[in-house]
């Protein structure tokens, strides 16, 4: 019989290491090289790709992923070369798994950001509100072009509140009351889907020389996923805006999780965009 070595009472256990960067656990992430090289995953990454996040690193991209479905994204990706966009691409197939994914990438410090969630199938129908949405903005000045902008992105969305911020300008649509108003300060990813989910790991674990930070999905620290539990908020939105020297921020929260959805935020993306523009030609209008 082996003999067991029991622990002594006062022996501590050692300690584990502490995450770095994790993703939302409605996503899947991978940080790759302009080459695109895995150089990180997310540790749930075998649902999307059938291959374990260990076995991933350091390997090309297109060993995992069909080669039309690589070459499309490289082509939509070569587009963005030198800017700070992000691309999408919605109801990809990118291994034998007949479950499609909408697929987000950008560049960020020379290195790739691609998360995917499972497709919403709802392609185009966001963005066939937009242009009337905007249109509906046209008679509306000042303090009303904001009220106004506010309720048409919380139409557009779906979203219990928008809050949108501009300069000293405030404006707020809501459905019923919240705890508190929203903390257009607080450092927060693109989406937050659900702030009592479990976050998922970025592997390797360490923070060096990553730029997983900026993914539209990344997990906020705890602190702030506490903030939003207290303040009533399961899901939020952030949808920044600049034209010239016109800067501001729609903030969309919802009481309840809500599916993320690359094609709305782009949709809403859109409308911040042409709103920022009705914006500047009001302020030109009216000095």
């Amino acid at each position: 019989m082996e003999d067991v070595q029991e622990l002594e009472p006062n022996a501590e256990a050692e300690p584990q290491p502490e995450p770095g960067v994790c993703i939302q656990p409605g996503a899947s992430f991978l940080e790759l090289s302009l080459d695109w090289i895995v150089l990180r995953a997310s540790e749930n990454i075998h649902r999307l790709l059938g291959e374990s996040h260990v076995t991933l690193i350091d390997e090309p991209l297109g060993k995992f992923v069909h080669s039309q479905a690589l070459h499309d994204l490289r082509n939509l990706f070569s587009r963005l070369s030198g800017t700070t966009g992000i691309g999408r691409a919605y109801a990809v197939r990118l291994t034998n798994d007949p479950d499609l994914v909408d697929i987000a990438f950008q560049l960020s410090d020379g290195r790739v950001l691609l998360e995917a969630t499972p497709s919403s199938g709802s392609y185009g129908e966001a963005f066939g509100t937009v242009g009337g949405l905007i249109s509906g903005l046209a008679n509306s000045h000042g303090q009303a072009l904001l009220d106004g902008a506010a309720r048409r992105m919380r139409a557009l969305t779906g979203y219990d509140r928008v809050t949108l911020v501009c300069g000293d300008h405030r404006a707020e649509s809501s459905r019923g009351a919240f705890a508190a108003a929203a903390d257009m300060s607080a450092e927060l990813p693109a989406i937050v889907a659900d702030s009592e989910g479990a976050a998922v790991p970025i592997f390797p674990r360490n923070e060096e020389e990553t730029s997983a930070g900026d993914a539209l999905m990344r997990s906020p620290d705890l602190a702030t996923l506490e903030s939003l539990t207290t303040a009533g908020i399961c899901a939020t939105m952030r949808v920044p805006f600049n034209v010239d020297d016109l800067h501001g921020e729609f903030r969309c929260d919802s009481r309840t999780p809500r599916e993320p959805s690359f094609e709305l935020h782009a949709a809403a993306e859109l409308f911040a965009q042409l709103f920022a523009m009705r914006l500047e030609i009001d302020h030109l209008r009216n000095g």
